[in-house]
């Protein structure tokens, strides 16, 4: 309600267009009525205003990850269908102080640590965090100051979620100094390091990778010549241009696709095939990640591939072009790509008849273009 009335008042003074979504995740009764507390409060001072409602969970799984998921797809979705390209979202300092110490608790790097960023690009859109220097009471004086009323969500004092343990922990840690402001900076101090990290990755990446066919090669020697930090986040960033997970492969994974690699010169780690040829180092998409997709042509093919071609081919489906399509591409050697890779590029088939396989073999009828992403590192560096 805060970041509401804050942002109404901002928009007013700068003329912007403001509109505002409210998620209710559906788990409990009482979310239906404080979202239409929220519209009501919108209605009365002329911003539009959405309910959005989250549907189709199976209630599996760590409850408050998979609600914080959904609102973000939730959220993205809503706003790209209205035109919007900035979301702003109200977590304060003591979400960030307490992101902190849960990082502490899981012994993170300087990712971790640096917590959320005031703001930062994913999915098309910018989101902002602007409260993030404002603690909840200050907040709480604000809305009384100005009359408005707000809901207290009864889940910030349930005990079996790790946020409140650390909201609970931090009352203690206070007499040794570790407070909101304190955790709050440190999470500051870490998204500095973690530009510094980012800056050097990039370099990295330009002096080292070449983009073919969907994938991503580099001098293994030089991969190997970098410092282990650079060199996991340039692999986490290859990672994320080709298979783009909702979370980054952990340490341990990556390590132990890393060691597989050098040993037996392949491995697999979040959705993507590692090999070695010569001292050539290809990280690509994994066949069997894709192997059960399929889009028409005017879709997006894996959330990444953008087809293009003959609008008057009756064309049935987009699908990996795997061993049954290679087959049909005697000219793939010519490509200089591994077969491997080729095997998970997508493919224009008509039933089993193969129409098109863009990567594999030359052809002027169709091309395959990977989409970009601006929030992607890789994008950043190639985008120009």
């Amino acid at each position: 309600m805060a970041l509401l009335v804050l942002l109404r008042d901002y928009a007013a003074r700068n003329r912007i267009a403001l509109s505002c979504a409210t998620v209710d995740h559906g788990l409990r009764p009482e979310a239906a009525a404080e979202a239409e507390g929220v519209a009501a409060y919108c209605a009365a001072h002329d911003v539009p205003h959405v309910t959005l409602k989250w549907t189709g969970w199976n209630g599996k799984g760590n409850t408050q990850n998979a609600a914080r998921v959904a609102r973000y797809r939730l959220l993205a979705d809503w706003a790209r269908g209205q035109g919007i390209t900035d979301i702003a979202l109200g977590h304060t300092q003591d979400d960030q102080a307490e992101t902190v110490l849960m990082g502490l608790a899981r012994a993170s790097g300087v990712d971790g640590l640096s917590a959320m960023a005031a703001r930062r690009d994913d999915r098309g859109l910018c989101w902002h965090r602007p409260l993030l220097a404002m603690s909840r009471a200050q907040l709480r004086g604000f809305l009384r100051g100005r009359g408005v009323a707000w809901c207290e969500d009864p889940s910030n004092e349930d005990d079996q979620f790790e946020r409140i343990k650390a909201r609970r922990a931090l009352a203690t840690l206070a007499d040794l100094g570790v407070d909101r402001a304190s955790l709050a900076q440190v999470a500051g101090n870490m998204a500095q390091a973690r530009s510094a990290l980012e800056h050097q990755t990039m370099q990295a990446v330009r002096d080292l990778v070449c983009l073919r066919g969907g994938g991503a090669a580099m001098p293994w020697s030089g991969f190997l010549g970098l410092p282990q930090e650079i060199a996991r986040r340039l692999l986490v960033a290859a990672i994320d241009w080709i298979a783009a997970p909702s979370h980054a492969p952990r340490q341990k994974a990556l390590a132990a696709a890393l060691a597989a690699a050098e040993t037996s010169d392949s491995a697999t780690v979040a959705g993507c095939r590692l090999i070695r040829v010569g001292d050539t180092f290809w990280i690509f998409r994994e066949f069997q990640a894709v192997a059960h997709i399929r889009s028409d042509a005017s879709a997006l093919w894996d959330d990444r591939w953008q087809i293009f071609g003959d609008q008057n081919a009756e064309v049935s489906e987009i699908r990996a072009l795997g061993e049954d399509g290679l087959l049909q591409c005697p000219e793939w050697r010519g490509t200089d790509l591994p077969r491997t890779l080729l095997l998970a590029t997508p493919a224009v088939w008509q039933g089993d008849v193969l129409i098109a396989a863009p990567v594999a073999q030359s052809t002027s009828a169709w091309r395959a273009e990977v989409i970009k992403r601006p929030g992607c590192l890789f994008d950043r560096v190639f985008g120009h």
